[in-house]
């Protein structure tokens, strides 16, 4: 950060406030004592107005909250939160605009404390200005940085405006958090990235147009497919090419080639991306989806997930949603995750993709995951069973002389294994078999086997209608 808001500072003493930002003023206000020189095109074509920032209608349309709160200057914290480029930083420049605040940036990967409590002692001595304190990249903050902004905050010294692409909810202190209305940023869609690209060309004062570069709109569109809705990242793209073309030219398919093989797909390991996608993932397989499913684990890879992550999701869906409807399918994902390990990438691949495939394909059953849940159910909310004296074991003279064990049916000794003995002092019923794929043969076995031991124990007016024991 070096010294930005030692720079906006000292513009501000030399030029009152509505000099500062009246319209047309094209720039943040730590930039126009420049006059934009030699500023990336990204910078230059940012929105003065909130009427002037697309793809957030979510939040900035007519009659939203956020429009509401800026038009009426009664705002207090904000925190912005989303993907790379989604307009997190203009819209904090439009509200400074349009509410004539005093703008004081500060990016919190190069800030420290003492430079802190240096922004917070000026807006103090400058209690009428209407300080607005842009935090870029909050989540950077450590807690004692964070708390140092609580009194300031909460007395109206300031006005935080923070921005993140990291979910708040685990990178921003809860009290912070508390005192300040967070607004999710989503990345801006191919229509309004193109429609900014093509503003760009057009632009003779801080875009490019004095260089006569034009651009047919399918171009566009395809330049802003490759930005992942990344328009700063677009913008720069579009700077590129067209200083690349040395002078009035069209934009071609040829001129994309380069960014089209070196695009990265938005994939941060370890934070939303990587949980929202692997949830997706885990959803459609689920779900039975396996075009879904492929088109997940293919962006986790792109992104330069850990296979062997995938690898372990994959056995864990095996039991826990596949389960006894398709038996083979814990082996096969097992056998997947030692194969990714053995293997390594890019063959490995081929491995998750196999394995997502009969995962996403087999039948479903999520019998084993609720009757554990049942099981724990039980055993929370009534008294612990003893184990009956016929089932404990025998071992020892000590235990035989107690007559552990004794009484006990060896099941094999009686046809299906079926003695007529029960296994609880007070039976329940904790597993339900799904009637999908193999498991369907499991519930015809059950009720027979029901039938049998009621037959043989000689309880017939202590079952349930389906041939189970009461509970």
């Amino acid at each position: 950060m070096g010294g930005d808001w030692r720079l906006a500072e000292s513009a501000m003493d030399t030029a009152d406030q509505s000099e500062l930002f009246s319209e047309p003023e094209p720039l943040a206000p730590d930039e126009a004592a420049s006059g934009g020189a030699g500023l990336p095109l990204a910078v230059r074509m940012r929105p003065r107005r909130l009427s002037e920032v697309v793809g957030q209608e979510h939040i900035l349309g007519q009659g939203s909250l956020l429009a509401r709160l800026v038009a009426q200057n009664r705002f207090g914290s904000l925190l912005f939160y989303g993907p790379p480029g989604s307009g997190k930083t203009s819209i904090a420049e439009a509200i400074a605009r349009e509410t004539r605040s005093r703008f004081v940036r500060v990016n919190a990967v190069m800030s420290n404390v003492a430079e802190l409590r240096d922004v917070l002692g000026a807006a103090r001595r400058r209690p009428g200005s209407g300080t607005i304190l842009f935090i870029d990249e909050l989540h950077r903050f450590n807690k004692t940085q964070q708390d140092l902004l609580l009194p300031d905050v909460e007395q109206g010294v300031v006005r935080l405006i923070g921005a993140t692409t990291h979910n708040p909810g685990f990178y921003i202190n809860p009290p912070l958090l508390s005192r300040s209305h967070l607004f999710r940023l989503e990345p801006l869609g191919t229509e309004a990235v193109a429609g900014v690209l093509a503003k760009a060309l057009l632009d003779t004062e801080r875009g490019l147009g004095g260089l006569g570069v034009t651009a047919p709109q399918q171009i566009l569109l395809e330049l802003a497919v490759l930005s992942d809705g990344d328009l700063r990242r677009a913008l720069n793209a579009l700077e590129v090419i067209a200083l690349g073309k040395g002078g009035p030219a069209v934009i071609g398919p040829e001129d994309l080639a380069v960014f089209a093989r070196e695009r990265r797909i938005r994939y941060d390991a370890n934070e939303d991306e990587h949980y929202d996608t692997i949830s997706a993932f885990i959803k459609s397989c689920r779900g039975s989806d396996p075009d879904a499913a492929m088109y997940w684990l293919a962006k986790m890879l792109a992104g330069g997930e850990d296979p062997r992550f995938v690898a372990r999701r994959l056995v864990i869906l095996a039991s826990e949603d596949v389960g006894l409807a398709d038996p083979n399918a814990l082996p096969l994902a097992v056998a997947a995750h030692h194969a990714v390990d053995f293997v390594g990438l890019p063959e490995a691949e081929l491995t998750l993709a196999h394995a997502t495939l009969y995962i996403a394909t087999a039948p479903k059953s999520n019998s084993a995951t609720l009757a554990l849940g049942e099981a724990r159910r039980v055993l929370g909310e009534s008294p612990v069973q003893p184990v009956p004296a016929h089932l404990r074991d025998k071992s020892g003279q000590a235990n035989k002389r107690m007559g552990q064990g004794k009484g006990y049916d060896y099941s094999h000794d009686f046809p299906e294994g079926i003695s007529g003995q029960h296994f609880l002092e007070r039976p329940v019923r904790l597993y339900v078999p799904k009637s999908a794929g193999a498991e369907s043969a499991i519930a015809e076995r059950l009720k027979r086997w029901r039938g049998m031991r009621t037959a043989l124990s000689g309880e017939a007016g202590n079952v349930l209608a389906d041939g189970g024991p009461k509970t």
